[in-house]
């Protein structure tokens, strides 16, 4: 298993006249370090009017920025907003090219088809955006390996353009594709690309589940949208090493865990994704003759109860006040954090690998954690890299 960063560039208030500036340089100091400890890649997301939530609004300047300031880690986009009212299929070929050569081909590409609030902000109806995604995934690996390129559908219409330049690496870069549901995870497998996933909020029961259908995909998929298949999952999850299991709390562990639950279901309007999630996992469960792979997990675990965490998560989305504690406490009871003393973190670490993870994200800059300690826990989990390796 790779040891990965993920961030967010979050930025909560109360702000300094510098705020903004100051996050953006201590992001670019966190990648050089994770450059220097073996990190295997530096992950940043796509948002839009995030505030405090995201100041990772044009990743693709901030990963061109840290490519020239490292050398070994690899730069990873996870992922570009794919539906075309965010960015163009041509557009997204262009600049993960140009971002490719200029990291000395040290990429590695995903997209998403976003959520609700920025579906909104660019006018995108969302029973179109996973088509849209699709359709971005089957012509950008073509854009880069064709000299002259072309296809038609409802929303595309490209005849015979030559886009250029080409990328870095040959005959592309490693294609992933961010997933959330179980649907999803099944859609990146067929499409032969890795699968980026959260476990934040998950179970390692629920996380073995979107893997064993991830790999059940991939290992039929018959036409990959790249040249060729790329059978890695990911996830991310909080991370926050220290000296001791009380010196990561004395740090803010479970206030930037409980913070960053509270900002992501506000900022993604988490009641509306899990809703439309649950409408179309139950419509894939209730088609007996098909749904596919999804249809057949989910009814294999219709009967399952919902965990503490799970009903703390449902309590959250209907407007209930929970406390930070109760928070981080629901979260770690079902081992989805990677919190505490190198031991603690290493052995929660394990669990990932021995689920069959491939890259674990560690999300390290969250909420209000000061820099000084984040910086720090990068040092210990680095301490641990090589021997995950």
């Amino acid at each position: 298993m790779k040891i990965d960063i993920f961030t967010e560039i979050q930025d909560p208030q109360p702000w300094s006249e510098d705020h903004e500036h100051r996050r953006i340089q201590q992001t670019l100091e966190q990648a050089r370090l994770a450059d220097e400890l073996g990190y295997g890649c530096f992950w940043l997301v796509e948002h839009h009017c995030g505030g405090e939530f995201s100041l990772s609004s044009a990743p693709e300047l901030m990963l061109t920025a840290i490519a020239q300031q490292t050398k070994n880690i690899r730069v990873g986009h996870s992922a570009v907003l794919a539906p075309y009212r965010f960015n163009h299929p041509i557009r997204i070929a262009e600049r993960a090219a140009y971002l490719d050569h200029l990291s000395q081909g040290r990429v590695e590409f995903g997209m998403a088809r976003s959520t609700v609030p920025e579906w909104r902000l660019f006018n995108i109806p969302a029973n179109e955006a996973r088509e849209q995604m699709q359709q971005a995934f089957e012509m950008v690996p073509k854009m880069w390996t064709q000299d002259h390129f072309s296809y038609e559908s409802e929303h595309y219409q490209i005849r015979d353009v030559s886009v250029v330049p080409k990328p870095y690496q040959k005959p592309h870069p490693p294609l992933w594709q961010a997933c959330s549901s179980l649907t999803s995870f099944e859609q990146a497998g067929r499409n032969g690309v890795g699968a980026l996933g959260v476990t934040l909020w998950a179970p390692p029961a629920q996380v073995k589940e979107w893997i064993d259908i991830y790999r059940a995909a991939v290992r039929s998929t018959q036409s990959p949208v790249g040249s060729f298949v790329n059978d890695q999952v990911a996830f991310f999850t909080f991370v926050h090493c220290a000296e001791t299991d009380e010196e990561a709390m004395k740090n803010g562990a479970a206030t930037a865990a409980a913070w960053y639950t509270s900002m992501a279901f506000t900022f993604f309007e988490a009641r509306e994704v899990f809703m439309q999630t649950a409408a179309e996992e139950q419509a894939k469960m209730r088609d007996l003759a098909g749904g596919g792979l999804t249809g057949q997990f989910l009814r294999a675990r219709a009967d399952a109860p919902p965990n503490r965490a799970q009903i703390v998560i449902g309590r959250i989305m209907g407007g209930e006040q929970v406390s930070d504690e109760e928070v981080f406490d629901a979260l770690s009871e079902q081992d989805s954090l990677v919190v505490g003393s190198p031991e603690t973190c290493r052995r929660k670490m394990e669990a990932y690998r021995d689920l069959g993870v491939d890259r674990l994200m560690c999300f390290q800059q969250v909420g209000g954690l000061p820099h000084d300690k984040v910086m720090k826990s990068m040092r210990l989990v680095g301490e641990m890299i090589e021997s995950f390796e």
